[in-house]
């Protein structure tokens, strides 16, 4: 252990490159066996927009090393780290214990915190769920979260869920050296524009689901197959849940974009501060659009539970119409089965003939006048 603090002491400068001193703290209390390998995605060192080559992968230790060194900064990702995992980083970098604990633990609310010179920003991410029917345990949307830690010298991004990984970006950024050149706060931007991107691309897909389930509700019903029953509400239903899951993610990120769109900070380049306020623009259309889903939802919800009151009130005009026919033969029956002696007709040949006819004769033309009105 002596020989690694010597090692420290040589490498690291005792001042930062705006003249500031380097917390010591974070030196004297960092372990490096407590490096978070097994969590650890990627790590890279970022100077003049360029990624810098190392023979070997770094650790989050070697890359501040190399940062304090020569300058610009290190950027790390990491997936689903634990407390263990993540301690290390955290002492070695001085973030704050809160933040720390929302990027440990998670499902947390989209938010913008500052916490010394770090800025702490949280993202739902949103994966659509391709399905061939829509379903009343359909899931719809998957969600996860992504944690970024924007300092003046690193970017730390804590990536929760199986979707919504950063390669990519990762790539595209590195394409782009003008645009890295603006530092660790033009990282931040590329992460919120691909997120809330993700949203317009789960806006569209879930637009189909919506416009399916509203044709089938207001869709007319086949000839000769009776009236609409209407949608299974709980299709309907668990739509509603999977947008409401959706605009947890999307509307309390609206403030965060705005701030960061229009509050000077001074973890934030000026120039990066412009593209914000085009983020920001981006999630108020699809803040609009789920809002806008939601409402429809409810129309449609309603439309569909009146369907089936009036599908229901069918059924009842029919068995009510029927039940009026087969209460002549019941009560004509009746009469004749009392065993009076005395009785109209009883001894006449063609009573029975004739009660049989009056029975079907007032049967027709109740069946007529119903069938006419509407109820049969």
């Amino acid at each position: 252990m002596s020989m690694i603090r010597d090692l420290r002491a040589a490498v690291r400068p005792s001042l930062r490159k705006d003249g500031a001193p380097y917390p010591s703290s974070s030196y004297d209390t960092y372990d490096a066996t407590r490096d978070a390998a097994s969590a650890v995605v990627d790590c890279a060192v970022y100077r003049d927009g360029r990624r810098v080559e190392c023979a070997d992968a770094l650790t989050p230790h070697e890359a501040m090393l190399e940062v304090r060194r020569e300058g610009g900064f290190a950027w790390i990702g990491l997936h689903e780290p634990t407390e263990a995992e993540f301690a290390g980083i955290a002492a070695e970098f001085g973030l704050h214990p809160l933040a720390v604990e929302d990027a440990v633990h998670a499902h947390q609310r989209p938010k913008l915190e500052r916490y010394d010179d770090t800025l702490f920003t949280v993202f739902k991410t949103i994966h659509y769920v391709e399905h061939d029917e829509l379903t009343a345990t359909s899931e719809i949307v998957e969600t996860g979260e992504v944690m970024c830690f924007t300092g003046r010298d690193l970017f730390i991004t804590v990536r929760h869920g199986g979707h919504g990984s950063l390669r990519a970006l990762r790539r595209r950024l590195q394409d782009d050296p003008e645009l890295l050149g603006k530092g660790p706060s033009a990282v931040l931007h590329a992460i919120a524009d691909h997120v809330v991107d993700g949203y317009i691309a789960v806006a569209d897909a879930m637009q189909d689901d919506i416009d399916d389930v509203e044709s089938e509700v207001f869709s007319a019903p086949s000839k000769g197959k009776g009236s609409s029953r209407g949608v299974d509400a709980g299709r309907i239903y668990q739509l509603k849940r999977e947008v409401l899951e959706f605009k947890r993610a999307v509307s309390p990120l609206l403030r965060p974009m705005l701030l960061l769109s229009e509050r000077p900070m001074r973890l934030v380049d000026p120039d990066i501060q412009k593209y914000f306020r085009d983020v920001a623009d981006h999630l108020t259309r699809v803040q609009e659009q789920v809002i806008g889903f939601d409402e429809l939802l409810n129309s449609i919800l309603q439309a569909n539970l009146a369907q089936a009151a009036v599908a229901q009130n069918e059924d009842m005009r029919k068995i009510t119409s029927w039940a009026a026919i087969i209460a002549v033969p019941t009560a004509v029956c009746g009469v004749y089965g009392m065993n009076f002696k005395h009785m109209p007709e009883l001894h006449w040949r063609y009573g029975y003939p004739m009660v049989l006819a009056l029975i079907g004769g007032v049967c027709f033309a109740i069946h007529r006048t119903l069938k006419r009105n509407g109820w049969l």
